[in-house]
C-alpha cells in the first residue's frame, strides 16, 4: 500500500482490486466500531455500482461488526425500472449487503414511486432525522457522486435529495459496467442524494478501482474544487479517504502538489 494526501483527501493506493476492497472494507469496520463505542446507533449511506463489489464482499463478511445498530440507506435510484429489475441500485445493494447482515433498519429508495416528487420528500425527512456518520460511496467516469453529474451537482444544493436527468457519459458507464446491455436501455431519469448531503457524513469512504476510472481519480485530484468535477469536493472533506487500485491509481504520479506520507 502506498499513502498520498491531496489536500485534507488521504489517498491509498494498492496493487489489486481485491486487496482495496478488503481493506476499504477493514478500515470502515474499525470506524464503525469506534463509532459504536459511543453511540447506540449509527446512521450509514451505501453506493451501488460494481465498484463496491469487493469491498461489500469483504465488509458483509466481517462477523465483528454489529450491524444490528446500523440503520442503512442507499445513494440514488433509477425512476421508471421494475421494482425487480436487477438493474436498480436496492436490489443490488440487497443483494450484496443488505441481505447478508442484520441491520437494524434499512431504507430502500422506492424504485416504482409514481411521484418522484413526493418519494423525494419522504426519503428527505428520513435521512435528516439524524446526522449521517459513514458514506460509503464511488466516484464516476464523469466525477459525479452518486448521481450529481456536471452541470446537475450543487455544492451549495439546498435539497437533500432531488430528482436528476443523467447525462451520456453517466449513462454510458452504466454500459461499460455491464448493468445494461446498450445506452438506450438505461433510464435517463434518477433520484440522489445531493452533494451536501453526501458531504455532511461525518466520515467518508471512497472506493475507485478500474482503468475506466483512471482520468476520474486524476481529475479529481487534480482540478480545482468546483461542482463542474463533482468528486473534488471530497479534497475539502476533514475525514474523507479514496482507496485506489494500480489501474484508477495509474496516474498518481502526474498529479500535481500530490504528497507521499
Amino acid at each position: 500500500m502506498e499513502i498520498f494526501q491531496k489536500e485534507k483527501l488521504c489517498i491509498k493506493r494498492f496493487l489489486s482490486r481485491k486487496e482495496m476492497g478488503q481493506y476499504a472494507a477493514i478500515e470502515t469496520g474499525a470506524a464503525i466500531k469506534e463509532l459504536l463505542k459511543e453511540k447506540d446507533i449509527i446512521r450509514m449511506i451505501f453506493a451501488a455500482a460494481p465498484s463496491q463489489n469487493e469491498f461489500l464482499e469483504a465488509l458483509s463478511a466481517d462477523k465483528t461488526i454489529d450491524f444490528s445498530r446500523i440503520i442503512a440507506f442507499h445513494m440514488d435510484e433509477y425512476v421508471g425500472l421494475a421494482a425487480d429489475a436487477p438493474q436498480g441500485f436496492g436490489n443490488f445493494l440487497k443483494q450484496r449487503l443488505f441481505s447478508k447482515c442484520p441491520f437494524k433498519e434499512i431504507h430502500y429508495l422506492d424504485i416504482e414511486a409514481k411521484d418522484a416528487e413526493k418519494e423525494c420528500e419522504r426519503y428527505t425527512k428520513l435521512l435528516n432525522q439524524h446526522p449521517i456518520d459513514i458514506v460509503c460511496m464511488g466516484i464516476g467516469e464523469n466525477t459525479h457522486i452518486a448521481f450529481n453529474d456536471p452541470g446537475v451537482a450543487d455544492f451549495n444544493d439546498p435539497k437533500t435529495v432531488k430528482i436528476v436527468t443523467l447525462d451520456l457519459v453517466c449513462r454510458q458507464q452504466q454500459v461499460n459496467d455491464g448493468c445494461f446491455k446498450h445506452i438506450d436501455d438505461v433510464p435517463t431519469t434518477a433520484i440522489t442524494l445531493t452533494v451536501p448531503c453526501l458531504f455532511n457524513g461525518k466520515q467518508i469512504f471512497c472506493m475507485v478501482p478500474a482503468k475506466t476510472k483512471t482520468d476520474a481519480v486524476y481529475t479529481t485530484l487534480s482540478k480545482e474544487i468546483s461542482d463542474m468535477y463533482p468528486a473534488t469536493i471530497l479534497k475539502n472533506h476533514p475525514r474523507a479517504i479514496m482507496y485506489v487500485d494500480a489501474d484508477s491509481g495509474a496516474r498518481l504520479g502526474e498529479v500535481p502538489g500530490l504528497k507521499n506520507v
